[in-house]
């Protein structure tokens, strides 16, 4: 599985939850991070949402739900397990 982080430097909520998403071990994925500050079509569409969390799929980039700064790593576990079962469902 494929994750996309689209962040900037310096951003604490950015940070926060590349740290949870490097606790989670119960899910296998490949995260690429991507810095909107590194092209103008990312920081136009994310410059007030980031962080954002997106799975890549056959279809495309399908953004995840915003969770909440104070989620916990098990909350978001749940997050990608739902997503990704509704992504299997859609293939």
């Amino acid at each position: 599985m494929q994750l996309i982080l689209y962040r900037k430097p310096d951003c604490h909520l950015c940070e926060g939850l590349e740290e949870k998403l490097e606790q989670i071990t119960s899910i296998q994925f490949d995260l690429e991070r991507r810095d909107i500050t590194t092209r103008e079509d990312w920081f136009n569409l994310y410059q007030y949402e980031i962080p954002v969390l997106c799975l890549q799929s056959p279809q495309g980039e399908k953004v995840l739900p915003r969770l909440s700064p104070r989620a916990t790593v098990k909350t978001l576990e749940q997050l990608l397990e739902k997503n990704i079962h509704l992504a299997n469902l859609n293939q």
